[in-house]
């Protein structure tokens, strides 16, 4: 499917799509993270900048989920890495949770990662994302819609054999959201 397809198919499912991140705005949160919290910063210096979800309705859903709710835990597809150029988190690594606008919002840090099929998924795992009812059936659900549809965007097929990185996290950054 190519790009325009792609926005088609999101507009057809009143989904927006996603602007540019705002990378100074990302660098200068990231400078006051890191003033705060040297420690932090000198064992995993880098970031990234990144949405949660594949549209401005769905990004800007998944982050109040985290800045004011139960959401802990997320998960992607090794195989959409490897596409984007990134490697995969590690434990301590940091990123940059934007909102829809591609305005940084709060940085996050990897507590826990852990590299398995989609039906490995487990039922605490699923409570732990904090989406839907945070049951393990709506997070299959759910996630295999996203995957379905996010995979066919790029032309290729979700299967139920894809590696997902399973991973938990804390907000470490703006105070008032930090864990």
């Amino acid at each position: 499917m190519t790009e325009a397809s792609n926005a088609n198919s999101n507009e057809a499912l009143g989904r927006t799509e996603l602007p540019g991140i705002d990378r100074a705005a990302a660098a200068a949160l990231w400078e006051d993270y890191r003033a705060a919290f040297p420690g932090a910063f000198a064992a995993a210096p880098e970031y990234t900048a990144e949405f949660f979800g594949d549209s401005v309705e769905l990004a800007d859903e998944l982050l109040a989920l985290v800045t004011y709710g139960p959401k802990r835990a997320t998960a992607a597809l090794v195989v959409e890495f490897a596409e984007e150029g990134e490697l995969l988190p590690r434990v301590g690594s940091h990123w940059i949770a934007c909102d829809g606008r591609g305005k940084p919002a709060v940085v996050i840090r990897s507590t826990e990662l852990r590299i398995g099929t989609f039906d490995s998924v487990d039922a605490a795992f699923a409570y732990d994302e904090g989406e839907d009812d945070r049951s393990l059936e709506s997070w299959r659900r759910e996630h295999w819609r996203y995957w379905e549809r996010t995979r066919a965007a790029v032309g290729r097929e979700f299967t139920p054999e894809h590696e997902v990185v399973f991973e938990r996290f804390s907000v470490v950054w703006p105070p008032e959201l930090a864990d």
